[in-house]
Formats: structure tokens, C-alpha cells, sequence
């Protein structure tokens, strides 16, 4: 039993970093109303943590390797919790949106590491079996961020980061006495460069996708940062081709099976979690639900991305990584379209069998997809095939959550113009910002019924459109996995489909 300690200690820290991808979805009307945000500002309290975690993971990826990964996983996990409580004490939107940022840098520290110590600490079958545990957990932990957060609101929004420091304490001891310390030697330095230039890109990127979910598609403020975004990244590519040690080899995309699975990577979370805020968003806004009945109802999706996850790991290992991660989003986009089946009148009943094959899809593409990375590119470039496939994954999130909101917002909008709503941008500002009580209590009494019915068509045709592109990426990520990654058989010793066709080494 004392051989598994380790994967607690890693498992522990994943399962906290992931959850707080998603934990604060429930709680944000609560936020909305005692931090009186917008809804672009709660668009960044979620957006900001996961483009922190995708633009850092890689860089903080080459520390690890230089300086031991064991003492950056207890950096990471230390600078956590510090910004958890900052964020528990927040007094306003912006202090918090900072704090979540510091956050996300902890976090990706931590994700960094989380590979590369399972595999030092592991091999043979029992690397495989952690790699099927570290996946299940991957898989729970975003979807069963809902629940513990509905939980956790009914105490107080500010407890789903207090909850995080005393998980904290357990993984650091557990850190201390059960895992090895491990670094490689002669570790290049890290690519400060790359990292900064990723990092604007990706940031002005979200930035002009949020503003334009705000603003509207015709200002300035909106395409401005999205076109400076792509340039940068653009700068970005070139640099990379050009360094002897670069934080991501763009070499590595000239094999189709390490593009596939980033693509993969890329619309797995885009597909399956992106629309979690908005789904909160409606159970609670227009539903009526309290924040413990919006989390249990997200518990379809926990179970079965756990359950199928578990028997993922243990028994699709030898089957080809292509079909089990194409699959794997085939089956979220399906359960995204079945999703789309809200309507006006519709409870929170018509989400559970979406949400049972979203999470059956998750759980089925998670398990296989690190192991496919790794086996991708050659073996020397290991750390940094993990690395971006978690910097991948978490872009899809962030990249998802801009993009949705400009889907929801412009559908909101054109069906409040279409009931008659005298301001119809303003009053779609404030449904998406968790208001919808307000303004019908604001109404007069008299109007009170009808405003209630044309704000529950505005956001359920709304959010119908965010589950069709879901959906739609879930889709399209299922066909160019199958299209662009090689099958392979697993050889021993090595994650499955680690005969796929290799990339290109610098």
C-alpha cells in the first residue's frame, strides 16, 4: 500500500488545481451580488486561472526539470494556497481576479510536475495503473467542481478557497515523507522569451474574445487585442523555431498524431466544461435553484467521467489511442447536442442525459490522453509533451469560456429584441451576470410574469446555442483525432500507443 503514497501526494494536488477550474461556477451569481460584478468580470474570475495555468504550465515545466520537481510541486503548492486565501478575503472583483491569476501560477506549477513525477515513481504495469487513476481524477475533478462548490456556497462563496488549505497541509506532508525528489540532468534553462510571448499572446487573445462578448464584435476594444493576440503568437512560433531550447518545439507538429492530440486536447475542454458557467448560471438565475441543488445536478457528469475513466485506464491501455480519444469527444459532442434539447419551459431534468454521455465522453478521452502525448515524440521530449497537453487543455477551457459568451450574449440579445425588451444589450449584460431575480423584482408587479417568461426564452435560447457549438467542438475533435493519430500498438513498459509515429527532434 505504501508504493501508492505517492500517487496520493500527486493525485492530491491535481484533484485541487483542477477543481478550481470549475468549483467557482456555481457560486458566481453569490459573487456576482455581495462583489457587484459584471459579466465580463466573471467571465475573467474563471478565464483568468485557466490561461495562467495554460501559459505557465510549460515554462514552469523547464524549472521543474532544472530545479527538482518534487520541490516545485511543494512551491506550487504552497503559492496555492497563499493565493487561496487571498481570494477567500477578496473585497472586490478586481483583488480577486488577481488572486485567482496568483493561483493559476501555483497551480501550474504543480501540473507541471504531475507527469514527470508519476513517471519516476512508477513502471511497468503500476505506471500504467497510476496513469489510469491520474486520469479518473483529471476527469472528476473538473466536473465534480460544481457540486463541492454548491456545497461549499451554501456556507459561503468564500469557502470554496478557504476549503483548499487544509488539503494543502495533507498533500505537503504527504509530499515530504512519501515522494522522491527527481530533476534531469543537464536541464536547459527555462525560455523565458517564449514564456512571455505565449503568455501576451494568449492573453490578448481571451481579453478581445471577453470584451467582445461585452462590447459587441464592431469595437475596437474587442478585435484590437484579438489581432494584436494572434501576432504575438504568431512572433511567438518564429522564436520557437529558432531557439536551441524552446519552452514547445514547434517541431513537434509536423507528426499528425501530436497535432491530433492537441487539437484533441484543445476541444476536449472547450466541449465539455466551457459551458459549465452558463448551465450555473440558468439552474440558479432562472431555475430557482439554491447552490447545493444547481452542484447535484452537475452529478450525472461526476459519476460517470469518474467510473468510466477508472475503467478506462485499466482496460482500453491496449487499445488504439485514436479510437479511444476520438471516442471519448465523439461522445461529448453527442452529449452536447443532447444538451442543446433546453428549452423554455424546460427544468433541470433535460440536462441530465446530456450530462450522463458528456461525462461517459470524458471520462473515455482523459485516461488516454497523456499516454498518447507521451508516446507521440520521442522519449527525451517526454516533459514537454505533458506539458502541452496541459497547456492545451486549459486553452480550450479559457479560449471556450470567451468564445461562449459571445454566443450567448448575441443570441440572448437578438431574442430579448425580438420580445420587445426596450434595452435589449443592457438587459442581456445582466442575465448573463446572474441578475435575473433583480430585474424582475425591479419590474413593476404588474409586468412581473411576462418579464419572468421572456427572460427564461431569452437565456434557454441562449444557452441552446452554447451546447450546439459544444457540441459542434466535441465533434470536430473526435474527427480530426480519428483523421490526424496514428493507431499504434503499446509496447512494454511504455504508455499505450507509444510505437505512434514519432515527431521530429531538434
Amino acid at each position: 500500500m505504501r508504493k501508492w503514497l505517492p500517487l496520493v501526494a500527486i493525485c492530491t494536488g491535481t484533484f485541487m488545481l483542477l477543481i478550481d477550474v470549475t468549483i467557482v461556477n456555481v457560486a458566481l451569481p453569490d459573487m456576482a451580488t455581495d462583489l457587484q460584478t459584471s459579466f465580463g468580470q466573471l467571465q475573467w474570475v474563471v478565464d483568468v486561472y485557466a490561461l495562467a495555468l495554460a501559459a505557465l504550465v510549460l515554462g514552469a515545466g523547464s524549472l521543474a526539470d532544472l530545479y527538482g520537481r518534487r520541490k516545485l510541486y511543494l512551491i506550487g503548492l504552497v503559492l496555492f494556497a497563499v493565493a487561496s486565501l487571498a481570494s477567500g478575503l477578496a473585497p472586490d472583483a478586481g483583488l480577486l481576479i488577481a488572486a485567482r491569476g496568483l493561483q493559476g501560477i501555483g497551480g501550474a506549477v504543480m501540473f507541471a510536475t504531475t507527469i514527470a513525477l508519476i513517471n519516476t515513481s512508477y513502471e511497468g504495469r503500476d505506471r500504467g495503473t497510476a496513469f489510469g487513476i491520474w486520469g479518473a481524477v483529471v476527469g472528476a475533478s473538473a466536473a465534480l467542481g460544481p457540486i463541492l462548490g454548491g456545497a461549499l456556497t451554501e456556507l459561503s462563496w468564500r469557502w470554496i478557497f478557504f476549503v483548499n488549505l487544509p488539503v494543502t497541509v495533507f498533500a505537503v506532508v504527504l509530499t515530504l515523507t512519501a515522494v522522491q525528489e527527481a530533476r534531469q540532468p543537464g536541464a536547459p534553462r527555462p525560455d523565458v522569451p517564449g514564456i512571455a510571448l505565449f503568455s501576451l499572446g494568449a492573453g490578448g487573445l481571451v481579453f478581445g474574445l471577453v470584451r467582445a462578448a461585452a462590447d459587441g464584435w464592431g469595437q475596437p476594444a474587442s478585435w484590437g487585442p484579438i489581432a494584436a493576440g494572434l501576432l504575438v503568437l504568431a512572433g511567438w512560433v518564429v522564436v520557437e523555431a529558432r531557439r536551441s531550447d524552446p519552452m514547445l518545439d514547434v517541431g513537434l507538429f509536423r507528426s499528425r498524431s501530436f497535432t491530433g492530440i492537441m487539437l484533441g486536447a484543445l476541444l476536449l475542454n472547450a466541449a465539455a466544461f466551457a459551458s459549465l458557467i452558463y448551465m450555473s448560471l440558468w439552474l440558479q438565475s432562472i431555475g430557482g435553484l439554491s447552490p447545493l441543488q444547481a452542484g447535484c445536478v452537475f452529478i450525472p457528469l461526476s459519476a460517470l467521467s469518474f467510473g468510466v475513466a477508472a475503467v478506462a485506464g485499466r482496460s482500453l491501455t491496449d487499445r488504439p489511442p485514436r479510437l479511444v480519444l476520438g471516442g471519448g469527444l465523439l461522445l461529448v459532442g453527442a452529449g452536447g447536442l443532447l444538451l442543446a434539447l433546453v428549452g423554455a419551459d424546460s427544468t433541470w431534468r433535460v440536462l441530465v442525459p446530456g450530462l450522463a454521455v458528456l461525462g461517459a465522453g470524458v471520462g473515455m478521452a482523459n485516461p488516454t490522453l497523456a499516454s498518447a502525448a507521451l508516446a507521440a515524440v520521442p522519449r527525451e521530449r517526454s516533459g514537454m509533451a505533458s506539458g502541452a497537453v496541459n497547456t492545451f487543455r486549459q486553452l480550450g477551457f479559457a479560449l471556450g469560456v470567451a468564445v461562449l459568451g459571445s454566443v450567448f450574449t448575441a443570441q440572448a440579445t437578438a431574442s430579448l429584441r425580438d420580445g420587445g425588451a426596450p434595452d435589449a444589450p443592457g438587459t442581456a449584460s445582466a442575465l448573463t451576470a446572474g441578475q435575473a431575480g433583480q430585474l424582475i423584482g425591479s419590474a413593476p408587479a404588474a409586468d412581473r410574469a411576462g418579464l419572468a417568461d421572456l427572460l427564461g426564452t431569452a437565456y434557454a435560447s441562449g444557452l441552446r446555442d452554447v451546447f450546439l457549438v459544444c457540441g459542434g467542438a466535441g465533434l470536430l475533435g473526435g474527427v480530426l483525432v480519428l483523421w490526424l493519430v496514428r493507431a499504434a500498438a503499446p509496447s512494454s513498459g511504455r504508455p499505450a500507443g507509444a510505437q505512434s509515429e514519432p515527431a521530429t527532434a531538434r
